[in-house]
Protein backbone atom coordinates (compact mmCIF):
# COMPACT_ATOMS: atom_id res chain seq x y z
CA UNK A 1 0.00 0.00 0.00
CA UNK A 2 1.36 3.38 -0.91
CA UNK A 3 2.18 5.79 1.86
CA UNK A 4 -0.28 8.31 3.19
CA UNK A 5 0.71 11.98 3.29
CA UNK A 6 2.50 13.49 6.26
CA UNK A 7 3.32 17.24 6.04
CA UNK A 8 6.99 18.14 5.90
CA UNK A 9 9.37 20.43 4.09
CA UNK A 10 11.21 20.54 0.76
CA UNK A 11 12.79 18.25 -1.85
CA UNK A 12 15.56 19.28 -4.21
CA UNK A 13 16.40 16.93 -7.09
CA UNK A 14 18.90 16.66 -9.94
CA UNK A 15 19.05 14.01 -12.67
CA UNK A 16 22.29 13.32 -14.50
CA UNK A 17 22.09 11.76 -17.97
CA UNK A 18 25.15 9.64 -17.20
CA UNK A 19 23.05 7.00 -15.45
CA UNK A 20 23.50 8.53 -12.02
CA UNK A 21 20.73 10.11 -9.96
CA UNK A 22 21.49 12.64 -7.28
CA UNK A 23 18.66 13.68 -4.96
CA UNK A 24 18.95 15.55 -1.68
CA UNK A 25 16.21 15.35 0.94
CA UNK A 26 16.21 18.02 3.61
CA UNK A 27 15.32 15.57 6.39
CA UNK A 28 18.45 13.54 5.57
CA UNK A 29 16.78 10.36 4.35
CA UNK A 30 19.04 8.18 2.17
CA UNK A 31 19.27 8.67 -1.58
CA UNK A 32 19.81 6.36 -4.53
CA UNK A 33 22.73 7.69 -6.59
CA UNK A 34 22.56 5.14 -9.43
CA UNK A 35 19.95 4.55 -12.13
CA UNK A 36 18.59 1.44 -13.82
CA UNK A 37 16.63 3.28 -16.50
CA UNK A 38 13.25 1.74 -17.40
CA UNK A 39 11.52 2.57 -20.70
CA UNK A 40 8.02 3.83 -20.05
CA UNK A 41 5.08 2.59 -22.15
CA UNK A 42 2.52 4.80 -20.44
CA UNK A 43 -0.99 4.21 -19.12
CA UNK A 44 -2.47 0.75 -19.81
CA UNK A 45 -5.42 0.71 -17.39
CA UNK A 46 -7.46 3.80 -16.56
CA UNK A 47 -9.66 4.12 -13.51
CA UNK A 48 -13.35 4.91 -13.64
CA UNK A 49 -15.09 2.23 -15.72
CA UNK A 50 -14.78 -0.89 -13.54
CA UNK A 51 -17.83 -3.08 -12.81
CA UNK A 52 -20.13 -1.62 -10.18
CA UNK A 53 -18.09 1.60 -9.92
CA UNK A 54 -15.37 -0.44 -8.23
CA UNK A 55 -12.58 1.92 -9.39
CA UNK A 56 -14.62 5.08 -9.80
CA UNK A 57 -12.16 7.12 -7.70
CA UNK A 58 -8.89 5.42 -8.67
CA UNK A 59 -6.89 2.31 -9.56
CA UNK A 60 -3.57 1.66 -7.81
CA UNK A 61 -1.43 -0.64 -5.61
CA UNK A 62 -0.88 -3.38 -8.18
CA UNK A 63 0.15 -7.03 -8.11
CA UNK A 64 0.71 -8.89 -11.42
CA UNK A 65 1.27 -12.61 -12.02
CA UNK A 66 1.07 -15.09 -14.91
CA UNK A 67 -0.78 -18.40 -15.16
CA UNK A 68 -1.83 -20.44 -18.20
CA UNK A 69 -0.64 -17.81 -20.71
CA UNK A 70 -2.76 -15.15 -19.03
CA UNK A 71 -1.65 -12.19 -16.94
CA UNK A 72 -3.64 -11.43 -13.82
CA UNK A 73 -3.61 -8.00 -12.24
CA UNK A 74 -4.80 -7.28 -8.74
CA UNK A 75 -5.26 -3.58 -8.14
CA UNK A 76 -6.93 -1.49 -5.48
CA UNK A 77 -10.16 -0.07 -6.81
CA UNK A 78 -11.30 3.02 -4.94
CA UNK A 79 -15.07 2.70 -4.98
CA UNK A 80 -17.96 4.51 -3.29
CA UNK A 81 -17.69 2.32 -0.16
CA UNK A 82 -13.90 2.19 0.05
CA UNK A 83 -10.90 0.37 -1.40
CA UNK A 84 -11.07 -3.29 -2.42
CA UNK A 85 -8.75 -5.61 -4.35
CA UNK A 86 -10.03 -5.89 -7.93
CA UNK A 87 -9.02 -8.16 -10.83
CA UNK A 88 -8.16 -7.46 -14.46
CA UNK A 89 -6.78 -9.95 -17.01
CA UNK A 90 -4.66 -9.58 -20.14
CA UNK A 91 -2.79 -11.55 -22.78
CA UNK A 92 -0.17 -8.89 -23.52
CA UNK A 93 0.07 -6.62 -20.42
CA UNK A 94 -1.21 -3.69 -22.48
CA UNK A 95 -4.91 -4.46 -22.93
CA UNK A 96 -6.84 -5.34 -19.80
CA UNK A 97 -10.34 -6.65 -19.11
CA UNK A 98 -11.70 -5.58 -15.74
CA UNK A 99 -13.49 -8.24 -13.70
CA UNK A 100 -14.41 -6.28 -10.57
CA UNK A 101 -13.73 -6.83 -6.84
CA UNK A 102 -12.34 -10.15 -5.67
CA UNK A 103 -12.69 -9.43 -1.94
CA UNK A 104 -15.35 -7.73 0.16
CA UNK A 105 -15.14 -5.64 3.31
CA UNK A 106 -15.05 -7.47 6.61
CA UNK A 107 -17.83 -7.10 9.15
CA UNK A 108 -17.75 -4.31 11.70
CA UNK A 109 -15.00 -5.03 14.21
CA UNK A 110 -12.96 -7.20 11.83
CA UNK A 111 -9.48 -6.19 10.77
CA UNK A 112 -10.50 -5.64 7.13
CA UNK A 113 -13.73 -3.76 7.78
CA UNK A 114 -12.43 -0.55 6.12
CA UNK A 115 -10.36 -2.13 3.32
CA UNK A 116 -9.48 -5.55 1.91
CA UNK A 117 -6.86 -4.66 -0.67
CA UNK A 118 -3.38 -5.26 -2.20
CA UNK A 119 -3.65 -9.02 -2.81
CA UNK A 120 -0.27 -10.76 -3.18
CA UNK A 121 -0.48 -14.32 -4.56
CA UNK A 122 1.56 -17.51 -4.26
CA UNK A 123 0.86 -20.83 -6.02
CA UNK A 124 2.11 -23.89 -4.13
CA UNK A 125 1.53 -26.29 -7.03
CA UNK A 126 -2.00 -27.20 -5.99
CA UNK A 127 -3.60 -24.26 -4.22
CA UNK A 128 -3.46 -20.50 -4.75
CA UNK A 129 -2.76 -18.46 -1.64
CA UNK A 130 -3.41 -14.75 -1.32
CA UNK A 131 -2.01 -12.50 1.38
CA UNK A 132 -3.89 -9.23 1.41
CA UNK A 133 -3.85 -5.95 3.26
CA UNK A 134 -6.58 -5.36 5.78
CA UNK A 135 -7.32 -2.38 7.99
CA UNK A 136 -10.25 -1.26 10.15
CA UNK A 137 -9.44 2.42 9.49
CA UNK A 138 -9.88 4.81 6.58
CA UNK A 139 -10.02 8.54 5.92
CA UNK A 140 -13.41 10.28 5.67
CA UNK A 141 -15.60 9.90 2.57
CA UNK A 142 -15.49 10.22 -0.34
CA UNK A 143 -11.81 9.18 -0.60
CA UNK A 144 -11.88 6.53 2.17
CA UNK A 145 -8.09 6.05 1.92
CA UNK A 146 -6.98 3.08 4.06
CA UNK A 147 -5.04 4.22 7.14
CA UNK A 148 -2.84 2.61 9.78
CA UNK A 149 -2.51 -0.09 10.88
CA UNK A 150 -1.88 -2.08 7.69
CA UNK A 151 -2.16 -5.78 8.47
CA UNK A 152 -1.49 -9.05 6.62
CA UNK A 153 -4.53 -11.30 6.22
CA UNK A 154 -5.10 -14.53 4.28
CA UNK A 155 -7.38 -15.98 1.60
CA UNK A 156 -7.28 -19.10 -0.58
CA UNK A 157 -8.43 -19.92 -4.11
CA UNK A 158 -8.75 -22.93 -6.39
CA UNK A 159 -7.40 -21.05 -9.41
CA UNK A 160 -5.42 -17.93 -10.32
CA UNK A 161 -8.65 -15.95 -10.60
CA UNK A 162 -10.05 -17.35 -7.36
CA UNK A 163 -12.78 -17.32 -6.23
CA UNK A 164 -11.01 -16.18 -3.06
CA UNK A 165 -12.26 -17.36 0.30
CA UNK A 166 -11.05 -15.49 3.38
CA UNK A 167 -9.37 -17.63 6.02
CA UNK A 168 -10.44 -15.63 9.03
CA UNK A 169 -8.95 -18.08 11.51
CA UNK A 170 -5.44 -17.51 10.09
CA UNK A 171 -3.43 -14.45 11.12
CA UNK A 172 -0.01 -14.76 9.44
CA UNK A 173 1.58 -12.04 11.62
CA UNK A 174 0.72 -8.62 12.98
CA UNK A 175 2.19 -5.39 14.23
CA UNK A 176 4.22 -5.54 17.45
CA UNK A 177 5.11 -2.66 19.80
CA UNK A 178 8.76 -1.61 20.01
CA UNK A 179 9.72 -3.26 16.71
CA UNK A 180 10.44 -2.03 13.19
CA UNK A 181 6.88 -3.19 12.31
CA UNK A 182 5.06 -1.50 15.18
CA UNK A 183 2.68 0.49 12.91
CA UNK A 184 2.35 -1.61 9.75
CA UNK A 185 3.07 -5.22 8.82
CA UNK A 186 1.53 -5.57 5.37
CA UNK A 187 2.07 -8.28 2.75
CA UNK A 188 4.77 -8.62 0.12
CA UNK A 189 6.18 -11.20 -2.26
CA UNK A 190 6.57 -14.79 -1.10
CA UNK A 191 9.58 -16.86 -2.19
CA UNK A 192 10.29 -20.48 -1.30
CA UNK A 193 13.84 -21.26 -0.16
CA UNK A 194 14.48 -24.88 0.74
CA UNK A 195 11.66 -26.01 3.02
CA UNK A 196 10.94 -22.46 4.18
CA UNK A 197 8.84 -19.63 2.77
CA UNK A 198 10.08 -16.06 2.96
CA UNK A 199 7.72 -13.08 2.74
CA UNK A 200 9.26 -9.69 2.01
CA UNK A 201 6.78 -7.52 3.86
CA UNK A 202 6.33 -3.78 4.39
CA UNK A 203 7.06 -2.39 7.84
CA UNK A 204 6.59 0.98 9.53
CA UNK A 205 7.64 2.38 12.89
CA UNK A 206 8.40 5.79 14.34
CA UNK A 207 11.45 7.10 16.14
CA UNK A 208 10.90 9.38 19.09
CA UNK A 209 11.30 12.99 18.08
CA UNK A 210 11.09 12.30 14.34
CA UNK A 211 8.22 14.17 12.62
CA UNK A 212 7.58 11.34 10.12
CA UNK A 213 7.36 7.58 10.33
CA UNK A 214 10.18 5.29 9.12
CA UNK A 215 9.37 2.70 6.46
CA UNK A 216 11.36 -0.30 5.41
CA UNK A 217 11.07 -3.99 4.54
CA UNK A 218 11.32 -7.11 6.63
CA UNK A 219 11.46 -10.85 6.06
CA UNK A 220 8.86 -13.11 7.71
CA UNK A 221 9.33 -16.89 7.64
CA UNK A 222 7.17 -19.99 7.84
CA UNK A 223 7.10 -23.63 6.75
CA UNK A 224 3.31 -23.66 6.53
CA UNK A 225 1.47 -21.23 4.26
CA UNK A 226 -1.67 -21.75 6.34
CA UNK A 227 0.17 -21.16 9.60
CA UNK A 228 1.85 -18.36 11.50
CA UNK A 229 4.87 -16.45 10.19
CA UNK A 230 7.81 -15.21 12.23
CA UNK A 231 9.27 -11.82 11.24
CA UNK A 232 13.03 -11.49 11.52
CA UNK A 233 14.11 -9.51 14.62
CA UNK A 234 15.78 -6.88 12.43
CA UNK A 235 14.56 -5.25 9.23
CA UNK A 236 16.29 -6.41 6.03
CA UNK A 237 17.19 -2.80 5.22
CA UNK A 238 17.53 0.22 7.54
CA UNK A 239 14.25 1.82 8.59
CA UNK A 240 15.54 5.16 7.30
CA UNK A 241 15.36 3.93 3.68
CA UNK A 242 11.70 5.07 3.39
CA UNK A 243 10.56 2.26 1.08
CA UNK A 244 7.52 -0.01 1.00
CA UNK A 245 6.08 -2.97 -0.96
CA UNK A 246 8.07 -5.67 -2.77
CA UNK A 247 8.25 -7.45 -6.11
CA UNK A 248 11.23 -9.69 -6.86
CA UNK A 249 12.90 -11.00 -9.99
CA UNK A 250 15.74 -13.55 -10.12
CA UNK A 251 18.27 -13.11 -12.92
CA UNK A 252 19.98 -16.43 -13.76
CA UNK A 253 22.61 -14.71 -15.93
CA UNK A 254 24.35 -13.32 -12.86
CA UNK A 255 22.66 -15.24 -10.02
CA UNK A 256 21.21 -12.02 -8.63
CA UNK A 257 17.93 -11.18 -6.93
CA UNK A 258 16.41 -7.80 -7.79
CA UNK A 259 13.81 -6.34 -5.44
CA UNK A 260 11.62 -3.55 -6.79
CA UNK A 261 9.95 -1.21 -4.31
CA UNK A 262 8.49 2.27 -4.11
CA UNK A 263 10.33 5.11 -2.43
CA UNK A 264 8.76 7.90 -0.41
CA UNK A 265 10.17 11.38 -0.92
CA UNK A 266 9.22 14.79 0.44
CA UNK A 267 8.12 18.13 -0.91
CA UNK A 268 5.63 20.01 1.23
CA UNK A 269 4.47 16.55 2.29
CA UNK A 270 5.50 12.92 1.78
CA UNK A 271 4.51 11.04 -1.36
CA UNK A 272 5.71 8.18 -3.56
CA UNK A 273 8.30 9.81 -5.79
CA UNK A 274 10.05 6.85 -7.48
CA UNK A 275 10.47 3.13 -8.02
CA UNK A 276 13.77 1.87 -6.64
CA UNK A 277 15.51 -1.49 -7.04
CA UNK A 278 17.84 -3.27 -4.61
CA UNK A 279 19.97 -6.31 -5.48
CA UNK A 280 21.70 -9.19 -3.75
CA UNK A 281 22.97 -12.71 -4.39
CA UNK A 282 21.72 -13.89 -0.99
CA UNK A 283 18.03 -13.43 -0.14
CA UNK A 284 18.89 -13.25 3.55
CA UNK A 285 21.47 -10.48 3.23
CA UNK A 286 20.80 -7.05 1.73
CA UNK A 287 23.05 -3.98 1.55
CA UNK A 288 21.39 -0.56 1.34
CA UNK A 289 24.27 0.64 -0.86
CA UNK A 290 23.17 -1.69 -3.66
CA UNK A 291 20.23 0.28 -5.05
CA UNK A 292 19.20 2.39 -8.02
CA UNK A 293 16.31 4.50 -9.31
CA UNK A 294 14.24 2.68 -11.95
CA UNK A 295 11.36 5.04 -12.70
CA UNK A 296 10.59 8.58 -11.56
CA UNK A 297 9.49 11.87 -13.04
CA UNK A 298 12.50 12.03 -15.35
CA UNK A 299 11.64 8.90 -17.35
CA UNK A 300 7.93 8.40 -16.65
CA UNK A 301 6.19 9.88 -19.65
CA UNK A 302 2.87 10.81 -18.06
CA UNK A 303 3.39 11.41 -14.33
CA UNK A 304 6.13 13.93 -13.66
CA UNK A 305 6.33 14.00 -9.87
CA UNK A 306 4.61 10.94 -8.40
CA UNK A 307 5.12 7.24 -9.22
CA UNK A 308 3.52 4.50 -7.14
CA UNK A 309 4.38 0.95 -6.21
CA UNK A 310 5.75 -1.60 -8.73
CA UNK A 311 4.98 -5.21 -9.60
CA UNK A 312 7.21 -7.04 -12.09
CA UNK A 313 6.73 -10.02 -14.39
CA UNK A 314 8.84 -11.46 -17.21
CA UNK A 315 7.51 -11.32 -20.76
CA UNK A 316 9.81 -12.67 -23.48
CA UNK A 317 13.17 -10.92 -23.32
CA UNK A 318 11.92 -8.05 -21.20
CA UNK A 319 10.85 -7.46 -17.63
CA UNK A 320 7.54 -5.63 -17.33
CA UNK A 321 7.02 -3.14 -14.51
CA UNK A 322 3.39 -2.45 -13.70
CA UNK A 323 2.88 0.62 -11.51
CA UNK A 324 0.37 3.32 -10.60
CA UNK A 325 0.55 7.11 -10.76
CA UNK A 326 -1.77 10.13 -10.66
CA UNK A 327 -0.39 11.78 -13.81
CA UNK A 328 0.85 15.27 -14.61
CA UNK A 329 2.14 17.26 -11.66
CA UNK A 330 -0.28 15.67 -9.17
CA UNK A 331 0.95 13.86 -6.06
CA UNK A 332 -2.32 12.81 -4.41
CA UNK A 333 -3.69 9.36 -3.64
CA UNK A 334 -6.87 9.50 -5.69
CA UNK A 335 -7.75 9.17 -9.40
CA UNK A 336 -4.63 7.18 -10.18
CA UNK A 337 -4.20 5.00 -13.27
CA UNK A 338 -1.98 1.99 -13.97
CA UNK A 339 1.10 2.28 -16.19
CA UNK A 340 3.63 -0.07 -17.79
CA UNK A 341 7.39 0.25 -18.20
CA UNK A 342 10.06 -2.16 -19.46
CA UNK A 343 13.58 -3.29 -18.65
CA UNK A 344 15.60 -5.37 -21.11
CA UNK A 345 16.76 -8.82 -20.04
CA UNK A 346 19.09 -10.15 -18.87
CA UNK A 347 19.09 -7.71 -15.99
CA UNK A 348 22.41 -6.36 -14.75
CA UNK A 349 23.29 -4.06 -11.90
CA UNK A 350 24.54 -0.56 -12.87
CA UNK A 351 28.10 -1.56 -11.97
CA UNK A 352 27.95 -4.59 -14.30
CA UNK A 353 26.97 -2.59 -17.37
Amino acid sequence: MNTRTIPLTLLLGLFCATGHAQTTYTDGRPVATLRMQAKDRGVVLKHGDGPGQCDQLGARDVWVYEADATYYLHYDGAGPKGWLACLATSKDLEHWEKKGPILDFGAKGEMDSASASYGVTYFDGGVWHMFYLGTPNASPAPDLVPSFPYLTLKAKGKGPAGPWVKQKDIVPFGTQPDTYYSITASPGQVVKQGDEYLMFFSSTTKKAGNPCVQRSLGIARTKNLDGAWTPDPKSMLPIEEQIENTSLYYEPANSTWFLFTNHIGITEYEYTDAIWVYWTKNLNTWDAKNKAVVLDGTNCGWSKRCVGLPSVVKRGKRLAIIYDAPGGERMDHMRRDVGLAWLDLPLFTPSEK
